[in-house]
């Protein structure tokens, strides 16, 4: 069996931060992450999604973790199509627009391409130290399966090279029927890494946890099962206490997945309170991972 790794999608949320998971002791930014560390090896970077950050940042991010600890870090909206707030983007590459979002095709082609490489270069710190795990690319609900989508996959990959990306998907199309082989085929080929997700079914943007290994590192994200799924309020969406008879059904499942994988990663995005630090560290307890 492969390593497996287990962490959370946020160790900054405003929720966990008032629900006491955190000592007094750890009052400042610095204080928090250096904690975090102590107890989990690996986090998921959401803020990414909304900013590229700032490489001063990732270099703290770097300094304050130990020698072994990885970072997840989730594309910038732009980079998968999702609409990207203007004031998000670095000032001397805002198109003159009135509107609030705008899409990959609202910029002149060199300001997009300027978008990745400010990206991509703000990650050198965690590369330069070892502990970058993987570019998440979280693709929208209406990235369906056709051919020019997966050959933007491919397109990502190359431009993240030799980077690491995770691919999740989220319109139903890509597991449908036969498509889910093709799918899982097409990722095997290209070596990019599927991301799992364990998420509420029965709505427009529910795929199913489809459980496979599509190049060394295997991955799977936790999103909980609210009944507030389609709420706008993210905490609604996302506060799930999995139950420990939940957790204890997954545990054999993700043994087997890491089965298949040099490395897999675990990660709990039910970000509430401490809940997704709860689960977390119950799994690690089931599965007993580092």
């Amino acid at each position: 069996m492969g390593e497996i790794r287990v962490g959370t999608a946020s160790w900054t949320d405003s929720t966990l931060l008032a629900s006491g998971w955190y000592p007094e002791t750890a009052k400042t930014p610095e204080e928090r992450l250096r904690y975090y560390a102590r107890k989990f090896p690996l986090v998921e970077v959401d803020a990414t999604y909304y900013a590229s950050p700032a490489q001063s940042t990732v270099e703290l991010w770097a300094a304050r973790t130990p020698k072994d600890f990885v970072f997840n870090i989730k594309a910038f909206s732009m980079l998968t199509g999702h609409p990207t707030k203007v004031s998000a983007l670095p000032k001397d590459l805002r198109p003159e627009t009135d509107k609030a979002n705008v899409y990959p095709d609202g910029l002149t082609a060199q300001a997009y391409e300027e978008v990745w490489s400010r990206f991509l270069s703000a990650l050198d710190p965690l590369v330069e130290a070892g502990k970058l795990g993987m570019v998440l690319f979280q693709f929208p609900p209406w990235f369906t399966i056709r051919r020019d989508n997966k050959q933007y996959l491919i397109e990502v990959a190359k431009r993240c090279a030799p980077l690491r990306v995770g691919i999740e998907l989220r319109h139903e199309s890509w597991f449908k029927g036969d498509n889910a082989a093709e799918t899982l085929d097409f990722l095997r080929e290209h070596r990019l890494p599927y991301v799992c997700v364990d998420m509420p079914q029965g709505h427009k943007n529910s795929v199913p946890p489809v459980l496979a290994a599509t190049a060394d590192l295997a991955a799977v994200r936790f999103h909980g099962h609210s009944d507030k799924w389609t709420s706008k309020d993210i905490h609604e969406k996302f506060g799930y206490l999995y139950s420990p008879r939940e957790l204890k059904d997954w545990a054999p499942k993700l043994r087997e997945l890491a089965g298949e994988a040099e490395q897999t990663h675990v990660l709990m995005n039910n970000c509430y309170s401490d809940y997704a630090q709860r689960n977390a560290s119950q799994l690690i307890d089931l599965l007993g991972a580092k």
